[in-house]
């Protein structure tokens, strides 16, 4: 039975961080962004060296150095990285075993994963980095009638238009649609193997989801409003303490009009402890209690604080995340 409660819970950390039509259009958003910039940089930036030894390293960086940028960018803006950094600091990743661990890492690197994917599929695609980056390595005995005792300092430039003699030119044709060929199949490759992966991570999420379709989607849209509404009141709240720590210190605090209505209508704000703010904070794991849902660490807090039962509040806070 113990086995099967741990598995259980498991099951249920996995399906929530596979959620939400919202996280696929914010991901459809991100790729969207990464293909204007990787096109605007092909445009705007891209040049290749036409030397030997620097094609190779400048056409690997210009795929690798932006996509490792936007993976670490990625993994920066994910409000999931800060929670498990939160959950390490304040609990010690108690009760956060192996398996939701690496459930919750999958998909903090799963989403940070859009765009630098993105990115260098696109620049497979267009084939232009790659290019640079393999002509010196051609070997020119493939090239019929190509002139013999050519070596990879000849074949390196032949990326920019007019570096090589006039009776070379003609074979920069067959050059470039060979190697256009071989980075656009890695390309599609490359996409071939995004898709089945984004695919087989849809059939773990419905197959280990605890709840049914529709209470999902409940779940997703009330940490949604949750989010956004903690955050706008988190703002206001903040405006209005520093008004009051102001007003003390001058006498006065200088508002707009709106600001001086919501001061007037919450009359005043008064610190949180950390405790508290250490209770809300950190990674979650699905709950119910008593056949209810706690569907966020607030639920929880909620729930407990309106029955006022401290002790069993500081338990499940501090012991199971």
């Amino acid at each position: 039975m113990a086995a099967y409660a741990l598995v259980t819970e498991n099951f249920k950390f996995v399906s929530l961080f596979f959620k939400s039509k919202d996280v696929m259009i914010f991901n459809g958003l991100i790729a969207l962004g990464t293909v204007a910039s990787q096109t605007m940089y092909n445009v705007f930036a891209f040049d290749c060296p036409c030397s030997s030894g620097r094609n190779y390293r400048y056409g690997l960086a210009a795929i690798g150095v932006p996509a490792l940028a936007l993976f670490l960018i990625g993994i920066m803006m994910n409000k999931s990285t800060w929670d498990l950094v939160s959950e390490c600091r304040l609990r010690k990743c108690r009760k956060l075993s192996g398996v939701a661990a690496f459930a919750l890492m999958g998909t903090i690197i799963g989403r940070a994963a859009v765009a630098p994917v993105t990115w260098v599929v696109i620049s497979l695609l267009q084939g232009e980095a790659y290019t640079c980056a393999l002509s010196e390595f051609i070997d020119p005995n493939t090239l019929e009638g190509f002139p013999s005792g050519q070596g990879s300092e000849v074949m390196a430039k032949f990326p920019c238009p007019g570096s090589v003699s006039t009776e070379l030119q003609g074979f920069w044709a067959e050059i470039e649609r060979r190697l256009k060929y071989e980075s656009q199949l890695i390309g599609w490759l490359l996409v071939a193997g995004m898709a089945l992966m984004v695919f087989l991570m849809l059939c773990v999420k419905r197959c280990c989801s605890p709840l049914g379709y529709q209470q999902e989607d409940y779940w997703s849209q009330y940490r949604s409003n949750e989010q956004a509404l903690f955050q706008r009141t988190a703002a206001l709240h903040a405006r209005l303490l520093a008004a009051e720590n102001v007003k003390n210190f001058f006498g006065f605090v200088a508002l707009e009009k709106e600001e001086q209505e919501q001061l007037a209508e919450h009359k005043s704000s008064s610190p949180i402890c950390s405790t508290d703010w250490n209770r809300v904070t950190g990674v979650y794991l699905y709950r119910e209690k008593n056949g209810l849902p706690l569907y966020s660490r607030l639920n929880k807090w909620a729930q407990y604080n309106l029955e006022n039962n401290i002790d069993a509040m500081e338990k499940e806070m501090d012991v199971f995340s």
